[in-house]
């Protein structure tokens, strides 16, 4: 009796490697077309972080800060306002209205699938993210303080690792919309969890009670305390640390993102819905 191996360059489902790429590049192309046609969803995307950064900042009294810290706490609030705004409510936007107008269902009748899918969709995102990091960075240099990277991996964990667990998060979210106007109201109860906890106020410390401490399991705060490890090198409780010690700090917000992400899959597998809601 002999068994058959298949060819590297085919997947175990008998569907060529390349060619799964192929179809994510062609469906991420056009993903992006249609994010620039949209004006407002690319003014959402371009210009609603970096007002709700400025927002905090002023209310935060980061002008009087140390520069250090109020140029870490900027990069902070740009990070969490890019995976709140352009990834979750964006994508959840994106996923909805593609359901409707019965996008999504044409696409699983051909050779793509679901993961793909909803990759393609998040790629757009992903990359305005990047990019509103990258110019928040360096921006905070010159007119704040060069924040410095005592971890850049920790930094780059923070911005993918959120992206993708708020991806997920949107396309569960998705699947309990009806229309593109509902998701005001459904994206609101993350949002309403992850900000007030996110800890956007200042430089982490002590916690100063029990929520406090329960916050740090909310699905924003890893995100910020790896945004503050990688930048600044300053722990939960607000010690500076060193390249190789920021590494055994980052175990608890690494396992929160983690657990939230696997929450991300189990709920976008049980919630997200692939015809119109009539």
């Amino acid at each position: 009796m002999t068994t058959t191996t298949p060819p590297q360059h085919m997947t175990t489902t008998g569907r060529p490697a390349s060619g799964s790429l192929r179809r994510v590049v062609a469906l991420v192309r056009a993903e992006t077309r249609l994010l620039v046609r949209n004006r407002t969803a690319l003014a959402n995307a371009l210009l609603l972080p970096l007002v709700m950064v400025g927002f905090f900042a002023l209310v935060g009294g980061v002008a009087e800060a140390d520069p250090v810290v109020a140029a870490t706490s900027v990069l902070g609030s740009l990070v969490s306002m890019c995976v709140l705004f352009v990834v979750f409510y964006n994508l959840t936007t994106a996923y909805v209205s593609r359901r409707e107008d019965r996008v999504l269902q044409r696409l699983l009748t051909g050779e793509c699938t679901r993961p793909e899918i909803l990759l393609a969709a998040a790629v757009p995102a992903l990359t305005v993210t990047l990019a509103q990091v990258v110019v928040g960075y360096v921006a905070v240099a010159v007119l704040v303080e060069p924040p410095g990277l005592v971890n850049p991996l920790l930094l780059g964990l923070a911005v993918i690792g959120g992206a993708l667990l708020f991806g997920l998060l949107a396309a569960a979210t998705s699947g309990l919309s009806r229309t593109v106007e509902s998701t005001q109201l459904t994206t609101l109860p993350v949002v309403v969890v992850a900000l007030p906890f996110a800890g956007l106020g200042g430089p982490p410390g002590p916690a100063p009670g029990t929520l406090w401490e329960v916050a740090r399991f909310t699905p924003l705060r890893p995100v910020v305390e790896l945004v503050w490890l990688g930048v600044a090198g300053v722990d939960s409780d607000g010690h500076t640390l060193t390249f190789a010690e920021t590494f055994a700090a980052a175990a608890l917000p690494v396992g929160v993102l983690t657990a939230w992400a696997v929450l991300g899959v189990l709920a976008a597998r049980r919630w997200t819905r692939w015809e119109p809601r009539r």
